[in-house]
């Protein structure tokens, strides 16, 4: 295909693909006259030499919990799809179109962002551009498929338990999920203030950072990196399938083959943190429950898995009290351990799962879910920043040290026949 020679041509072949049968599922709202209007003003300022980024003209879509004006914030849930159209955008989306992005429009997802899966019963589960029989990933799903298939270079997402690493893997693109509130407050509609993070999608690392620093601000190289990488001894590594180990294997030795040096240890605050969350549950469920749990007895329409899961976590705000108190000391204990090393290990440890084999069976259903998001869910836990490729390699850094883990993927990403832009 060739590159586009307008920001209006750019915005015409996003807006058509968006009709096509394997993409439509992608999108919950189109903002066409929108798009057109910012790519037309983006042709306007090309044409006047006065680009306001490296990203002006540039299309981007931005999952359905962020707002955007004239659109419903839906959260993937049929039980808010007629609420009132949001009046302005939310503060992220306001930053884009400063840089001259042109917004596309709003992406499906898992309801309430709720389920590292990307199923959704209600607006239609985006199809999985590897194979359309198996799960998307979530809950960013529609990001993932809308990045993957090529509707937008770059999408917005949240990732709070796996929500962009999971769907990356699954869905064949790159995830980044940022430090907590590297952007600033989070602006959309939580699922857990505790540890929500924004994240973002593309085909290639390189366009990643290049939103990155747009968005953090950051304009320099980190002053140090790292060649020097951890893989986790245990259940990490222990518990992925034949498929998944061998990918695995092949990167690290690709890795190894360039230079860098590979290690396998036992963290101890890795360990400590699973025990915990085994023992107690999710903090993510409690907020949950806590955001979204009065709706039970309200909204008749809420997915059945995902009533299950609220269920499952009434009374857990209490439960997960232990998990809160460690959280503080695990991370530096963490970050500790790995002493400027960055961690390595597959996103998930099996492929992804039939749809039709999970819509089958409920206890199918939440247990492949919980394993999906069992190695993202407690690097959430333990604060990391993470970068998944499209081999679902995932690479991770403690909280704040995004910069370094951005430079190294990208420098590192072609060992692992992973493009890097």
């Amino acid at each position: 295909m060739t590159t586009p020679a307008t920001a209006r041509e750019a915005c015409e072949r996003a807006l058509a693909h968006t009709e096509d049968a394997d993409t439509r599922s992608a999108m919950i709202a189109v903002t066409a006259a929108r798009a057109r209007m910012e790519a037309d003003r983006s042709d306007q300022r090309r044409a006047r030499g006065e680009l306001r980024s490296p990203l002006d003209g540039v299309p981007i879509v931005w999952k359905d919990l962020f707002d955007v004006a004239g659109t419903v914030t839906t959260c993937g849930s049929a039980s808010f799809a007629d609420r009132p159209p949001a009046q302005v955008d939310g503060a992220l989306v306001r930053r884009a179109a400063a840089l001259g992005m042109v917004t596309i429009g709003k992406t499906n997802l898992s309801e309430f962002a709720f389920s590292g899966l990307g199923i959704n019963q209600h607006f239609g589960t985006p199809v999985n551009p590897v194979d359309a029989a198996l799960v998307p990933g979530g809950s960013s799903s529609g990001a993932a498929v809308a990045v993957a298939t090529g509707i937008a270079p770059l999408a917005v997402g949240t990732d709070t338990s796996g929500s962009v690493r999971v769907p990356a893997a699954f869905s064949g693109c790159v995830g980044f999920r940022a430090s907590h509130h590297r952007y600033g407050p989070n602006d959309f509609r939580e699922l857990s203030a505790t540890l929500d993070s924004v994240g973002l999608m593309a085909r290639t690392v390189a366009e990643i950072r290049t939103l990155d620093r747009l968005l953090a601000g950051a304009t320099h190289e980190p002053a140090t990196t790292t060649r020097r990488m951890i893989v986790p001894a245990g259940e990490w590594i222990d518990d992925c399938t034949d498929g998944v180990l061998r990918s695995f294997t092949a990167a690290v030795d690709a890795l190894r083959a360039g230079g860098v040096t590979v290690t396998t240890e036992r963290l101890a605050s890795l360990q400590t943190a699973q025990d915990l969350i085994d023992a107690h549950g999710t903090i993510v469920g409690a907020d949950a429950y806590d955001t979204y749990g009065g709706l039970l007895s309200s909204a008749a329409d809420i997915e059945p898995a995902t009533r299950r899961r609220l269920e499952r976590n009434r009374g857990a705000r209490q439960a997960t009290g232990p998990l809160r108190s460690a959280m503080p000391s695990l991370r530096r204990q963490f970050a500790d351990e790995l002493a400027g090393a960055l961690l390595l290990c597959p996103t998930v440890r099996h492929e992804p799962p039939s749809i039709a084999d999970l819509l089958a069976s409920d206890s199918a259903y939440d247990a492949v879910n919980a394993s999906t998001l069992r190695t993202t869910m407690v690097l959430s836990y333990l604060g990391t920043c993470g970068v998944t490729l499209p081999n679902g390699l995932l690479i991770s850094a403690p909280h704040g040290r995004d910069d370094v883990l951005l430079a190294v993927t990208a420098q590192l990403a072609p060992l692992t026949r992973c493009s890097s832009g």
